[in-house]
């Protein structure tokens, strides 16, 4: 087996596995407009024939604290929460509960009216009802 290949009166080495598989297509960078979805917050997004339902799971985190914006189909859900300051006359070995921040960005299926849109939360969960547009709406066409 060789381990070096001549190209162009150069030695190189041959193209790895790994070389090969981060050269698919699929991990070519994509152009930005087609990069939505980004983020690090877990959710679902479903749809009935009148509303497109978006429920995220945002334990620990204060209603006070999370922005929900929805522009042009896209979603985007941001939350902070700043550690609470309290002197306790502890000695910490580790502290890794200081600022928690998740954020997401999601293409929604259908299009809606933003003005019109519900959000609860509760239980740790942030429950979004956004009504889809009228004209996006399936219409009876009667047959005559």
């Amino acid at each position: 087996m060789a381990l070096l290949t001549r190209r162009n009166g150069r030695e190189q080495l041959p193209m790895s596995v790994f070389d090969r598989f981060f050269n698919d297509p699929f991990f070519i960078e994509m152009p930005a407009i087609a990069r939505v979805e980004e983020g690090t917050l877990p959710l679902d997004v479903s749809e009935n024939d009148t509303h497109v339902i978006v429920r995220a799971s945002l334990p620990g985190f204060q209603k006070d604290n999370i922005d929900v914006e929805v522009h042009d189909g896209v979603l985007s859900i941001n939350a902070r929460q700043e550690e609470e300051k309290e002197e306790t006359g502890e000695r910490f070995y580790r502290k890794e509960r200081s600022t928690t921040a998740m954020s997401r960005r999601v293409a929604l299926p259908s299009a809606v009216m933003e003005k019109d849109a519900l959000a609860d939360f509760k239980d740790g969960v942030l429950t979004l009802r956004l009504p889809k547009s009228q004209k996006e709406q399936p219409r009876k066409i009667r047959i005559g």
